[in-house]
């Protein structure tokens, strides 16, 4: 079958609290979505979490709760999946792609204040790979120009930027739980604020934007079953069998850390002396976790590179085509050559194998079909 990038790991204990759920009374929007995000927003130091069923649903959740329509804009990275922009513009608004640091492959602020002007209303940074990215720095650019800080931190649940723990830092986060990710719900995401109106306004829009609570309706006296939608929302809700699975995740993440580090320390111990290869970069005041390890080929290498590891039964994956070099964008009218350190990123990247379970025997066969390759 050959070893993959990346795939969950689930344990006996995993399995059974998914099954004490589907021997219960609900299968959604029942006790355990509470019980999975409350655990969220304790890992992330938030004081609530929003659960949604993917980490493309935490986007958009995220989107619609900072208010942004069209006419605005969003300062972003092309180096992520096409659902950090996608999101935006399904609530129609206009993307700027800002280049990227060529160490972290994160958005690179100088780029983003060259980005930014008085219609942005978010600035999207991602924790590629799960090395965090400059928050500090992007916070204070956005806040200056009356603009959100959002951090796609779809790669880095359980990582430190300076100290403080991703989730807790800038105005929203986002999480996926995608089984290649950090930890997995299967299919999951979650939005977290240290801002309540922001949590709220994810949290009505992952649910058609139905109101329930008296206080809040427009006709509360219309009987016992009454229900308003005042905001147009999705069904983004995340049912209780999945939520069980990450509360039994989250038990583990510690676990999950330490053994992705330890398989990014043997990496770069067993690859820093080979030509022809730039391994990835972890800053001094950062502690990632890490999602992805991605190395660079240069001198052209890489397509041959690639392909010799997926003919030897190493399964790497390319992380990311640069998002406006996708047709979609091209029809909009992005044009290639707009951000090249990215570019260049693209044009050199392989993802290596990287997951908990990875045993050493098969990082060593990784190891050793990649010096073969560029021997």
């Amino acid at each position: 079958m050959g070893i993959p990038y990346g795939r969950q790991s689930i344990s006996d204990a995993d399995i059974a609290a998914v099954a004490d759920v589907l021997r219960g009374d609900w299968l959604t929007i029942g006790p355990m979505v509470g019980t999975f995000e409350k655990a969220i927003a304790e890992v992330a130091s938030t004081p609530d979490a929003v659960a949604v069923n993917s980490g493309t649903s935490a986007l958009h959740s995220a989107y619609a709760a900072s208010g942004i329509t069209r006419g605005d804009e969003v300062v972003t990275t092309p180096l992520t999946f096409v659902a950090t922009a996608a999101t935006a513009m399904a609530q129609g608004a206009t993307i700027r792609f800002a280049d990227i640091q060529p160490d972290t492959g994160n958005i690179d602020p100088t780029a983003v204040a060259e980005q930014i002007n008085e219609r942005t209303k978010v600035v999207a940074a991602v924790d590629y790979a799960g090395h965090p990215a400059d928050l500090d720095d992007l916070s204070t650019i956005a806040h200056d120009a009356g603009a959100l800080l959002l951090e796609d931190a779809a790669h880095a649940i359980g990582s430190i930027y300076r100290g403080r723990v991703v989730g807790s830092i800038s105005d929203l986060t986002t999480f996926s739980f995608f089984p290649t990710k950090n930890m997995t719900t299967a299919e999951g995401g979650a939005v977290v604020s240290p801002d309540p109106a922001l949590i709220d306004g994810a949290r009505r829009f992952k649910g058609h934007g139905m109101v329930r609570d008296r206080s809040q309706l427009r006709y509360p006296d219309e009987g016992p079953w009454h229900q308003e939608v005042q905001s147009l929302g999705l069904n983004y809700r995340l049912p209780d069998v999945l939520c069980a699975l990450g509360v039994s995740q989250i038990a583990r993440i510690a676990e999950f850390k330490q053994r992705r580090t330890a398989i990014f320390d043997h990496y770069v111990a067993s690859l820093s002396d080979v030509p022809g290869l730039t391994l990835p970069t972890k800053r001094e005041d950062v502690d990632p976790m890490w999602h992805l390890f991605p190395v660079r080929v240069h001198d052209g290498q890489r397509r041959r590179v690639f392909d010799h590891l997926r003919d030897n039964g190493v399964l790497v994956q390319v992380n990311y085509i640069p998002v406006y070099w996708h047709p979609v964008f091209e029809d909009l009218g992005y044009r290639r050559g707009m951000c090249p350190v990215a570019e260049q990123f693209y044009r050199e990247e392989i993802s290596l194998p990287m997951y908990a379970d990875l045993s050493r025997s098969d990082q060593d066969r990784v190891i050793e079909v990649l010096r073969q390759a560029l021997a």
